[in-house]
């Protein structure tokens, strides 16, 4: 009995060293997401309450910054394109993904397959600015997309994709969906290379279809997947910058203008650094109350 006690004294003396030691490990990883991640965001809330250039005094005006985003037409318009940019980045995406993961599974096997995958990958290989630049080669009044109008009959269509009030935010949209449709298609597929062929075959001796399949077995199978899919998707649509800062600068006008690129010249050309970071703050809050939502919904066993 008394080497127990002994012994469970000791464990409990070494519990509290192991915790330090826990601690002294993960102190470098604190110290620096602290320093470079909870720190600007805190003294971002608190430009947010000042008009501020960046340089010389600050003047308290609360939540003045806020009361503007709300009333000034520009600025609350860039918020609304990127909650359409979400249809673009996230929907066409996902949905086709979905297709073309299912469409490649059922030929895993072949060499094809592997093309399919690769090709559809390169997107996120290819840096965003190479992105930018390229499409707006492609959908230039000169581009291909154009010329491809033009040999077909259809010359009345042809404009300048990037540079029409009316076609500049799906142009942008369209790219967007170009550089993460890989990646879903990739996320996706490895989410039904996980699925027991069991359910399929037993669905087949029911009499199940393709597309019964899919509904009852694949989709339901993949919540989680779908889940970080339109997680990843989302964010990318509200954070957007280098893809339209390519592009087309916010233009025409103001077009095209999101978040992103107007906190960018809200801070850097017009030096409204306090209006910029209401603007941040007000982004990560909408960031937060899309995806986690998204995240409590695709979780196992909601």
């Amino acid at each position: 009995m008394s080497a127990q006690v002994e012994g469970r004294r000791a464990g409990r003396a070494r519990r509290p060293r192991a915790i330090w030691l826990g601690w002294l490990f993960a102190a470098p990883a604190i110290i620096m997401y602290a320093t470079f991640v909870i720190r600007p965001l805190l003294l971002t809330v608190q430009y947010s309450l000042y008009d501020w250039n960046g340089i010389g005094a600050s003047t308290w005006v609360g939540l003045d910054n806020y009361r503007r985003l709300l009333t000034d037409e520009d600025l609350f318009s860039s918020i609304v394109h990127a909650f359409e940019l979400i249809v673009f980045f996230s929907g066409i995406p996902v949905l086709l993904g979905l297709f073309v993961a299912a469409t490649i599974r059922d030929i895993a096997a072949s060499r094809l397959a592997v093309i399919a995958r690769t090709v559809l990958f390169l997107p996120q290989v290819i840096p965003l600015v190479a992105a930018g630049i390229m499409w707006s080669w492609l959908l230039s009044t000169t581009g291909t997309a154009n010329e491809l109008l033009s040999a077909v009959g259809l010359g009345d269509l042809t404009r300048a994709w990037l540079g029409d009030f009316d076609t500049a935010l799906p142009a942008v949209g369209v790219i967007g969906a170009w550089v993460l449709v890989g990646l879903c298609t990739l996320l996706l597929l490895a989410g039904m290379s996980k699925i027991d062929p069991a359910l399929y075959e037993a669905a087949r001796l029911d009499g199940a279809g393709p597309v019964r399949e899919f509904l009852s077995i694949t989709l339901p199978s993949l919540r989680q997947e779908i889940g970080v899919c339109v997680t990843v998707t989302v964010i990318a649509a509200l954070a957007s910058f280098d893809i339209v800062y390519i592009a087309t600068q916010g233009g025409p006008g103001n077009a095209t203008m999101v978040p992103g690129l107007e906190i960018y010249y809200l801070a850097f050309s017009e030096r409204e650094v306090g209006m910029a970071s209401a603007l941040a703050v007000t982004l990560v809050v909408l960031v937060l109350a899309c995806v986690l939502p998204i995240q409590r919904l695709t979780r196992d066993g909601s």
